[in-house]
């Protein structure tokens, strides 16, 4: 290393200049020598005596340099150290930036991708080599590995793109800078490209960070490889680097090797269009989007420890050192639940195409009254749907987001996106016009199918996606909303057309996006055999028959009435708000449709129950008829359940324990919670296994994370870990959620870690006693919130409460957070009263209680509440804060 270049890197954050090297390296094109500089860890490695699985070739983007890949260069180092695989890693410093050589002749993309194999040529890499390239460093790096597929073993990617579709303009901020008068101006004659790529990063970078990425470009002089990036973008066919990117690309397509792409989301130049197009060309590759990241993603996110992460799961293919087995789960039988035989979910629709009866029961009309539409009608329908939609190209495996209320039009869309095999993404309006955008736009969809106010949405947040809207517009409507075409269209171009393949059982069918009532929301991805063993277990376990009849007042399960046979009715309600279900809406809905099964929120009985003095005689004899009813989505305590019981006396009350990713797992009664109610156990019983399901319990450590092998013994606190033949298969685009969330032990199945925690009952069911994020570790050990909430909500004047932690990690202390009868109009400290009660019913030590007029839930259910954000506001309070409402 010379002497300027070791003097410039002397005292920058975060950099080892141990690991500066410089070599000098012929142009072959031209007979020159330039002086690479870049960082290698091989040094180091071999003084500490480590064998070298691999190398990591890391190549930086525009306005950046090695020091963007720091972070990996020390990670690595410790991780040998540590005794893991150890993984060279050399980062270079591209020519004409970083600390490398001034060429002073411009380098088209082709030419960077020759100057990277002639700097690995002379160094005599030898592999198993992963490339990781971030920005226009992505290209390079890919385009190196679709050179030497002898040495490639693996390609991670950050923020980058291979393609650009036609017709479609680049980001701005690269059209801005690259326009004529400003691109020599804004990258080479100032920093302010630089500067500006800077204030990408998520969070803002410190001051002293941002001065070491401007190091190498303290003069325009130096800055001049920055511009040349600008212009050498292929901004169309005559560009002379735009055959290159589209060899590039094709040779992606082409790659078989493991790969990783990590992404942030909130990039202005480098949106999830171009994720989905390197996904489109390696859809084996692992995928994670770092939600609330950007551009700088490797400054925004720890992406080093995601990249170890990955290295080692996939050593066997990398290095062909599988590394030592996984334990397995104690106590549990093996989970492959496979069945032998696969019925598609909409075999009983084919079953009843001739049949006139009523199918689907539409309540919540616009203009009042029932539409009722027959299985012969509903048929019809999904076949003219299904092949119209294939004949404009909708194909198998693409995205279609559904933004469609519950109700006959919708499930006609679902099932013809099902039958061509398109995969349907569904996001419930009740995230919010910012979360319900973020989901889309996360799953980027090839196609929306919606009503205006969400193909109003489509339009005014650029969400992804042909749009297809359900009404047929005015022309100046549809050219206005970008909508390309509408579903009466649609139908009447799949009229007698033929119906292509059906898709395969373990094809991909569906996204279902969670709540987010724990976090961003996450889309869940299923195939056909998960969605139909959903649909068998419901059947079996509730006897569904043909004749039985359904009310589905609970989205999730407003679609299930064709895959199950039977008539379906939605009640009149919006959907997306729950608590404007009404009990004489529920009662309309059962006698219209005869239903013998009521499907409702929890958030959906709360309204229901205080609306029933509103019910007249006759609603009383309809809901009388009910046989079964189920609210799912969140616990419901024994008050709640028994009051619903009263409205419907013939029935059986359940509510299933499930989720999101995995529906119907356990199941109680009402009588089930009563014969329990005298039981020493904390928590909120959700009863046993439902059929071939499984429960096991990881327990917590002193720190309350879940770190012990999954168990079936009884009075263990720990995370619930599920397995059910409905599991999910993978959460979409969120591999490291998703390997924390999946436990799979072969031979013994798929698993989930569902973040619940609980422990099983020497009888096997299961008690609920919070979420492992709202675990306090305190001093004497992990203590879950539900137990003594349960204690705080038996006093006189609380109607509901949290229990949540204030003060450090494994020294937290307990505070009670309650909604009081009648409310209190402002947060703050409850009264010396109510403070000296609650604290006589619990033995659990409670620092302080505050009373609030109201406890932040979800939407969609009304009843989770935010625990994480309760325990921030009472810790502001508690410190002398201003008191607002949490």
């Amino acid at each position: 290393m010379n002497g300027a270049v070791a003097e410039a890197l002397a005292g920058l954050p975060g950099l080892d200049v141990r690991f500066s090297r410089t070599c000098v390296v012929a142009d072959r094109q031209t007979d020159a020598a330039h002086e690479w500089h870049y960082l290698d860890t091989g040094d180091e490695l071999a003084r500490l005596g480590v064998e070298v699985v691999g190398t990591i070739l890391a190549v930086h983007g525009n306005p950046t340099w090695s020091y963007l890949w720091r972070r990996l260069v020390s990670a690595s180092l410790r991780a040998a150290e540590e005794g893991q695989p150890a993984w060279r890693v050399i980062a270079v410093d591209q020519l004409d930036m970083g600390f490398s050589a001034r060429t002073g002749a411009p380098r088209a993309l082709a030419q960077r991708v020759r100057d990277l194999g002639a700097f690995t040529d002379a160094l005599g890499l030898e592999g198993p080599v992963v490339t990781l390239g971030h920005d226009w460093g992505g290209v390079v790096s890919l385009g190196w590995a679709v050179d030497h597929p002898a040495l490639l073993a693996g390609v991670v990617a950050l923020n980058t793109a291979v393609h650009h579709p036609a017709g479609e303009p680049i980001p701005t901020p690269l059209r801005l800078a690259g326009t004529r008068g400003v691109l020599a101006a804004s990258t080479v004659a100032t920093p302010a490209f630089l500067d500006t790529t800077l204030a990408l990063a998520h969070p803002a970078l410190e001051p002293d960070v941002k001065d070491a990425y401007r190091a190498p470009y303290r003069t325009a002089a130096r800055r001049q490889g920055i511009g040349a990036f600008v212009a050498d973008i292929p901004v169309d066919g005559a560009h002379e680097s735009f055959d290159e990117l589209q060899r590039i690309a094709a040779g992606v397509a082409d790659l078989d090797v493991p790969a990783l792409l990590l992404w942030g989301p909130a990039d202005p130049i480098f949106s999830d269009r171009y994720l989905d197009d390197l996904v489109d060309r390696m859809p084996h590759a692992d995928v994670h989007r770092f939600e609330g990241a950007g551009h700088l993603i490797a400054e925004d996110r720890p992406y080093a420890d995601a990249i170890l992460t990955w290295l080692g799961d996939n050593a066997a293919r990398l290095t062909g050192d599988a590394g030592p087995a996984a334990p397995e789960p104690a106590g549990a039988a093996p989970a492959d639940h496979s069945p032998a035989d696969f019925t598609p979910l909409w075999a009983a629709l084919d079953a009843r195409r001739d049949d006139d009866d009523v199918a689907v029961i539409d309540m919540a009309t616009r203009g009042g009254g029932e539409r009722r539409v027959t299985w012969r009608q509903l048929d019809d329908r999904v076949r003219c749907l299904a092949a119209g939609l294939a004949r404009m190209g909708v194909q198998k495996g693409q995205r279609v987001s559904v933004l469609v209320p519950p109700g006959p039009t919708l499930t006609a869309v679902v099932y013809a996106c099902l039958r061509i095999g398109a995969v349907v993404v569904v996001a419930d309006a009740g995230l919010g016009v910012r979360g319900l955008s973020r989901a889309v736009r996360g799953a980027w969809p090839d196609v929306v199918i919606g009503e205006l106010p969400g193909l109003g949405a489509a339009r005014a947040l650029g969400w992804p996606g042909i749009r297809i809207s359900v009404p047929r517009l005015p022309a100046a409507s549809a050219k206005l909303l970008g909508v390309a075409a509408d579903l009466t269209t649609v139908a009447a171009f799949g009229a007698g057309a033929p119906l292509p393949d059906e898709p395969a059982p373990d094809d991909p069918a569906a996204i279902l996006f969670t709540s987010g009532s724990t976090g961003p929301a996450k889309g869940v991805a299923y195939t056909h055999r998960q969605l139909s063993a959903l649909r068998d277990v419901l059947a079996a376990h509730f006897d569904v028959t043909g004749d039985t009849g359904l009310v589905t007042g609970f989205a999730p399960f407003a679609l299930l009435g064709p895959a199950l046979g039977t008539r379906s009715a939605t009640p009149d309600m919006d959907v997306s708000a729950p608590r404007t279900l009404t009990a004489r809406a529920v009662a309309a809905a059962v006698r219209a449709s005869d239903a013998r099964i009521v499907f409702l929120s929890p958030a959906a009985i709360l309204n229901v129950v205080a609306t029933a003095d509103a019910l007249s005689d006759d609603d009383r004899r309809a809901l009388a008829r009910v046989r079964t009813f189920l609210s799912t989505g969140a616990p419901v305590g024994e008050p709640l359940l028994a009051a619903a019981a009263e409205l419907m006396p013939n029935a059986e009350p359940h509510t299933p324990y499930g989720m999101t990713e995995c529906l119907l797992v356990t199941d109680v009664t009402l009588d089930g919670i009563r014969a329990v109610a005298d039981a020493a156990d904390r928590g909120v019983c959700v009863g046993s296994p439902i059929g071939v399901n499984q429960v096991l319990i990881s327990a917590l450590d002193a720190d309350g994370r879940a770190t012990g092998i999954p168990s079936a013994e009884p009075g263990v606190l720990g995370e619930v870990v599920v397995s059910a033949p409905h599991l999910k298969a993978s959460y979409d685009r969120l591999w490291l959620t998703d390997r924390r969330a999946v436990l799979d032990t072969p031979p013994l199945g798929r698993w989930h870690r569902t973040g619940d925690v609980g422990h099983l009952d020497a009888e096997g069911r299961l008690w609920i006693e919070g979420r492992l994020p709202h675990v306090l570790a305190t001093a004497d050990g992990p203590v879950a919130p539900v137990g003594a909430e349960q204690d705080v909500e038996g006093a006189d004047g609380v109607r509901r409460a949290a229990v949540v932690g204030i003060g450090p990690h494994r020294l937290r202390q307990a505070v009670a957070v309650v909604e009081t009868v009648p409310a209190v109009v402002r947060p703050g400290l409850a009264s010396p009263e109510l403070t000296a009660e609650l604290r006589r019913r619990t033995d659990l030590p409670l620092v302080a209680v505050l009373a609030v007029p109201q406890l932040p839930t979800d939407i969609r259910h009304n009843s989770k509440i935010d625990r994480t954000r309760l325990s921030q506001w009472a810790e502001r309070t508690l410190a002398g804060g201003r008191v607002g409402r949490p």
